[in-house]
């Protein structure tokens, strides 16, 4: 009987100890912060998480209210940037067109397995996500001449900063299969896949014919998902001065067109700018993305 008596009084404040840490727990949660709980069967949640411990997870969402989550059901918890939600409170789908602008590359790295196909007036361009922050493409005239294959590597930080190396690498192909050229290049990118700006540089070099010579070559471009179904997009493609030779720059504003998040439409207008003026470019730049 003593000896309950004195097991008694520990039990107590092992009970009340335990209840102060789930209460402490409970008290730490930010609602202030959006999360994604994915559940060990697939399904998902998206809100402000209320309070959790050691036993279950609560959670605010815009459609259904409060959920309780037992935490032996979660497989994983993760914190939403708000560009990464919906009006609605849904999470957005994947951007796997975020890699490209109109004619250049960013420091986004395309998943390993994610693949597209660009059609445009002028040919296709198909990019392949071949390995983690590694991809390969191939791109070329509706006529196979000429034909460039691109590789880039990304490398990614936690605070919306990324740089990428990459690299074209082109034939003249059946036409003129003496001529080449070659672009090694490197973008820094400072945001995600529904809004960023990036700058890249590089030097491209041609040869074929008893010739051979090459220019720096410079970009700035940027993006913004104004809404679930539109996308601002502007691109340019600066060409350095030297010797004899003036530079000039190709500027391209214009809007991208989700139907789904396996396709898209581009369109934008081009202007050609050298000698203190900039010349329309007489065709719009019409692009459809395709997943696959």
């Amino acid at each position: 009987m003593r000896s309950i008596n004195v097991i008694v009084p520990f039990l107590f404040i092992f009970l009340l100890l335990g209840n102060l840490n789930q209460v402490r727990a409970q008290a730490n949660s930010d609602t202030t912060k959006t999360y994604l709980i994915i559940k060990n069967d697939g399904s998902s949640y998206t809100g402000k998480i209320i309070s959790q411990d050691a036993r279950e997870v609560i959670i605010l969402t815009k459609k259904l209210g409060e959920i309780v989550i037992p935490k032996h059901e979660i497989k994983e918890i993760r914190e939403l940037d708000e560009d990464e939600i919906t009006e609605s409170g849904d999470i957005r789908e994947s951007e796997i067109f975020s890699t490209r602008y109109f004619l250049t590359t960013n420091g986004l790295p395309l998943k390993k397995g994610e693949s597209y196909i660009i059609w445009s007036l002028f040919g296709p361009d198909i990019q392949f996500g071949t390995g983690d922050n590694f991809g390969m493409g191939v791109m070329t005239t509706w006529f196979g001449s000429p034909i460039i294959g691109s590789a880039k590597y990304s490398f990614t930080s936690k605070n919306k900063f990324s740089f990428a190396l990459g690299t074209l690498l082109g034939t003249g192909s059946w036409a003129s299969p003496e001529y080449g050229i070659a672009l090694p290049f490197g973008a820094l990118t400072y945001g995600d896949a529904f809004k960023n700006i990036s700058f890249s540089a590089g030097y491209g070099a041609s040869w074929g014919g008893g010739y051979s010579g090459g220019r720096a070559l410079f970009s700035v471009a940027a993006m913004n998902k104004v809404s679930d179904k539109f996308t601002l997009v502007f691109d340019s493609f600066i060409i350095s001065g030297t010797g004899n030779n003036d530079g000039g720059a190709l500027l391209i504003p214009g809007i991208r067109l989700h139907t789904d998040p396996n396709k898209a439409f581009q369109i934008g207008f081009a202007g050609i700018a050298g000698g203190g003026e900039i010349v329309p470019f007489p065709l719009p730049m019409l692009q459809w993305f395709r997943k696959f």
